[in-house]
């Protein structure tokens, strides 16, 4: 379908605007970024009550955000959250981890955890924000009983490159300690040092998409070799999942925006789980762009239905459904 209109409305705010640090550092271009992203003027979301707290990791203290649904009580889901942003931006309050984690906890009924895994800026590369995901989840999980929740119950996720840190984690805790959450999901992720090439289909979408919100090969070809410290062959499969075995992962669900040059890795990645025998479920959600979970859900009916989906994975019931397919 086309790119959604209130996506294609905006598109004109984001003009001249020639990266999204550029943006972010400029007053007048900040505001018409938070206006395209539909941060300005958004409906609030959830009220859900949050408390602070932290992991103990490797390279100190992880700071996390824990979001706690009405009603407590023990056994609740958990959901592990791991924001995006090319592993060198973002922060617990951008819209892609809060929203997100209030539209989970109030759907699901689920305690969620957003993690503020430590940014690839300043000397920091792999594997310190991989080793921080890795001390969250686990922190999480040893928790259980503090937390009131059900250590059976607990699925880990992310968006982007949180995505990628989320697969990176559940991979190490498979090999490490012979563990597994219930599910893991992933919102248009990408798991490839280098992303496969997109079908003709997906590239002739990609010609309608702002250079701002592409992602061509030379920039993922940064973004890599700022996370990784280094050139792409030195990515093992904690890294670049893509470069992993796969064989004995939990079930994986995968939300891929229609518009988005990553999309590729995600469906590659897609078919690979499969062959691995990973019960695995890939879900286009149409007219979107990369980074849609910033987009306010009441107004934006596939963005809706991509956090129903996501809700329905935490609590139990998407697991099921995928199951029996």
């Amino acid at each position: 379908m086309p790119i959604h209109p209130a996506i294609a409305a905006n598109l004109h705010l984001i003009e001249g605007i020639e990266s999204f640090e550029q943006g972010l550092a400029d007053p007048e271009q900040r505001a018409r970024l938070d206006a395209f992203m539909s941060i300005a003027g958004a409906p609030e979301p959830p009220a859900v009550a949050t408390r602070s707290a932290s992991a103990p990791g490797p390279h100190g203290d992880v700071p996390a955000r824990v979001y706690e649904p009405a009603g407590g009580g023990a056994g609740r889901p958990c959901f592990v959250w791991l924001h995006g942003g090319a592993f060198r931006m973002g922060d617990l309050d951008m819209p892609e981890a809060d929203w997100t984690a209030r539209q989970v906890c109030e759907r699901a009924g689920a305690v969620v955890v957003s993690v503020d895994y430590r940014l690839c800026v300043g000397g920091v590369t792999y594997p310190v924000p991989h080793d921080d995901a890795v001390a969250a989840v686990r922190w999480v999980r040893d928790s259980a009983a503090e937390l009131g929740i059900d250590p059976e119950r607990i699925s880990v996720g992310g968006a982007s490159a949180g995505g990628n840190l989320a697969t990176g984690t559940v991979l190490r805790l498979r090999d490490d300690d012979g563990w597994q959450p219930a599910a893991l999901v992933l919102a248009y992720t990408t798991l490839h040092a280098v992303v496969p090439a997109p079908s003709a289909a997906l590239a002739a979408l990609m010609t309608e998409v702002p250079r701002l919100l592409r992602f061509l090969p030379e920039d993922r070809a940064a973004i890599t070799s700022n996370y990784l410290g280094g050139p792409e062959s030195r990515a093992d499969g904690y890294a670049m999942p893509a470069n992993a075995v796969l064989e004995g992962l939990c079930p994986v669900l995968l939300l891929n925006s229609e518009y988005d040059d990553l999309r590729a890795s995600s469906e590659a990645f897609t078919a690979a789980l499969a062959l691995a025998g990973v019960d695995v479920r890939q879900v286009l959600v149409p007219g979107m762009l990369h980074g849609f979970l910033t987009m306010p859900a009441a107004d934006v009916e596939p963005v809706e239905r991509a956090l129903a989906l996501m809700a329905d994975v935490v609590l139990g019931t998407g697991q099921r459904q995928m199951a029996a397919a």
